[in-house]
């Protein structure tokens, strides 16, 4: 071929969509969203017809909107392309075109088909045309940080490109006493709703704190511009705080309003998000009273934690664990203590036994920790005295139960004491209660918000707290427990739980209850059954049991010096569960031997936490606290896996 010859040149492309048809398209995309949700709104507050029938028609012509806008794209789109189906599959199923017929030969169908192209041809003109003045309108131009003040309204995009000239106010700021001030307020869109052409109402979201804005406009295409952010976008708002002649009962922040001058998305959410925040935080007493209103369930919400975490509940949540962090850590430097950080990656299994994640190091085995303890117990061999450590613990443990994760995050003391381990348990008692004083004086707004989605009776306390022994823990789970087990038995529907609930009544089976000895261990189930007994003799929801049976211990967990039977050694209970195990330690090389021996515990692997107590040791108790369990259990949550940010169990390792 030479180069006269047509063929040697390349195809043109086929011709693509233009820029302004696309950005009109996704602007009614975006309409089309807006008027659905605000129709699905109208319906769940049990709007006037009037208004429902409003917003019908006003998504009705939003859809028009979209399908004249998408025919006009295909008409300048070659059939069979990628982007000619792409732009097809944006049409209602009703304007969609058809797959190509048949030819006939009668005329008269010729006649249809070509004047129903030349229609579409002509809508797909006036189309592009009326978008070519309008999509700037309706998204907004896109403007840099140096272009904002160039426009009241638009797409901004923060590259970092100016230092910081504005000055800011927090949603929770807004209050009336800033009445006549003008401010600016970064937040999401959580409702958009538009009245008119020339009013929208805007809800502003800043973690567990909303109020709303007022953009009115007469002219200009602010209105139209707000209408059309979907909700979860981020905003910068600049406005007058107003006081509303009634208080604005759907906002945490009532007393004022915002008078919105100039408005910038940076950055806008997808229309269609995979679960709605309305939905999410529905309470567990609204979910109770009407079956019929939309549930999340517990893998949707972690699937798409990052959106579940946005209810005012799951701020509550996050900030009361991260208080939980302060209040112990602050309490223990306040009494002498220094906080240490321990390796995770360890030589072999810390608290021995199974449950231990097991990973390759440079061609030899290594092991996640399973807690800080040896490494604890050494520090204060190296004379630190009191240590503590907040740090993430690893338990291979195959359970899919409400309170089990393979990770969480430890709060773990140790320290020496003089006379009696009780000097320890002493202390332990004292952190929790400046943690519990801590929670409940300095974080109401939070329990507040944790309340109103799942309503919680305040936790029960007192220091000293409530201590029992072992055996009299025991007893009274004899004394009461049936009883108990047989109110439960008459108000139980579901047949399985009436079937267990059976087995543990039978004075002759294996789980009686009621010839539980008082050295055997303790199950969850029986936990959770004496803490509904201790509640109801004592009025209290947080207690120590003291003396456990030494054959349910560790091995370097100290003996009772004068029963072999018992240990010195204790669990801590909130609302029936144990949130704290912890003991006095054997600190003499050669009990630790004896007592790894007669465990079956093989300490060679761990010769250099033996050896730290040949050099001279001191006497020492400590403990280990979850969490998690902790704020799940303080706030009387159902489930770990709400007090865990992104929790870990056997079957979920994402996100």
């Amino acid at each position: 071929l030479m180069p006269g010859d047509a063929s040697f040149w390349p195809a043109p492309p086929p011709p693509r969509v233009s820029a302004c048809l696309a950005m009109s398209i996704e602007a009614a995309e975006a309409a089309v969203a807006s008027s659905g949700q605000r129709v699905r709104d109208l319906k769940a507050e049990g709007a006037a017809k009037e208004a429902v029938e409003a917003a019908v028609a006003e998504l009705q012509a939003a859809k028009a909107t979209l399908t004249a806008s998408v025919e006009a794209a295909l008409a300048s789109c070659a059939e069979g392309t990628p982007e000619y189906d792409v732009l097809k599959a944006k049409l209602p199923a009703a304007a969609k075109p058809k797959g190509k017929e048949k030819k006939k030969d009668d005329a008269p169908q010729n006649d249809r088909a070509a004047a129903k192209a030349a229609r579409a041809a002509q809508r797909g003109a006036k189309a592009e045309a009326k978008a070519a003045t309008k999509d700037e309108a309706v998204l907004g131009p896109n403007l840099s940080q140096a272009e904002m003040d160039s426009a009241e309204f638009g797409n901004l995009f923060i590259q970092s490109t100016h230092a910081a000239t504005r000055a800011w106010t927090g949603v929770k700021e807004l209050v009336p006493s800033l009445a006549g001030q003008q401010v600016w307020v970064r937040a999401r869109v959580a409702t958009s709703r538009k009245q008119g052409k020339a009013l929208c109402f805007l809800q502003l979201r800043q973690s567990m704190h909303t109020a709303q804005a007022v953009v009115f406009a007469k002219e200009g295409e602010l209105v139209g511009f707000a209408a059309t952010l979907p909700r979860e976008s981020v905003v910068d708002v600049f406005g007058e705080v107003t006081l509303p002649a009634e208080a604005v009962a759907s906002c945490s922040q009532s007393a004022v309003e915002l008078q919105v001058r100039r408005l910038y998305c940076v950055s806008r959410a997808m229309p269609e998000l995979p679960l709605q925040l309305e939905d999410a935080a529905r309470s567990d007493e609204q979910l109770a009273a009407d079956p019929s209103l939309t549930r999340v369930n517990q893998d949707v919400r972690l699937n798409h934690r990052v959106i579940d975490l946005r209810t005012a509940a799951n701020q509550g949540i996050f900030r009361l664990q991260s208080a939980v962090c302060e209040h112990f850590r602050g309490f223990l430097l306040s009494q002498g203590f220094t906080e240490i950080h321990s390796p995770k990656m360890i030589g072999t299994a810390s608290e021995g036994g199974a449950d231990v994640f097991r990973v390759e190091y440079f061609g030899r085995d290594a092991y996640l920790a399973q807690s800080p303890q040896l490494y604890k117990q050494m520090a204060l061999m190296a004379d630190l005295d009191r240590v503590f450590e907040v740090a993430p613990v690893f338990r291979s443990e195959n359970s899919l139960t409400h309170r089990h994760m393979t990770e969480f995050v430890g709060l773990d003391m140790e320290m020496t004491f003089f006379e009696h381990y009780h000097e320890v348990l002493d202390m332990l008692d004292r952190t929790f209660c400046a943690v519990f004083d801590g929670l409940n004086q300095s974080h109401q707004e939070e329990l507040a918000a944790v309340r109103a989605q799942h309503p919680f009776r305040d936790l029960r306390y007192r220091y000293p707290c409530l201590r029992l022994r072992y055996d009299e823990a025991m007893a009274l789970l004899r004394d009461k427990g049936p009883a108990k087990l047989a109110e439960k038995l008459d108000s139980e529907t579901d047949e399985r739980a009436r079937a267990r609930i059976r087995e543990r009544l039978d004075a002759r089976g294996p789980e009686s209850l009621a010839e539980h000895a008082d050295t055997e261990d303790m199950g969850t189930e029986d936990e959770k059954l004496l803490g509904e007994i201790v509640a109801e003799l004592h009025g209290q929801d947080y207690y120590i049991i003291d003396k456990f049976p030494a054959a349910v211990r560790p091995f370097y967990t100290m003996p009772d010096p004068t029963d072999p039977r018992w240990s010195n050694s204790y669990d801590i209970f909130i609302r029936g569960e144990e949130v704290t195990s912890g003991a006095q330690r054997v600190h003499d090389p050669q009990m630790l031997l004896d007592c790894a021996k007669e465990k079956g515990v093989d300490l060679s692997p761990i010769y250099s936490y033996v050896d730290s107590f040949k050099y001279g040791a001191m006497p020492h108790a400590g403990g280990g606290i979850g969490l998690e369990r902790v704020v799940m259990l303080f706030l009387g949550l159902p489930n770990i896996r709400k007090s865990s940010m992104f929790p870990r169990d056997p079957k979920r390792l994402n996100p």
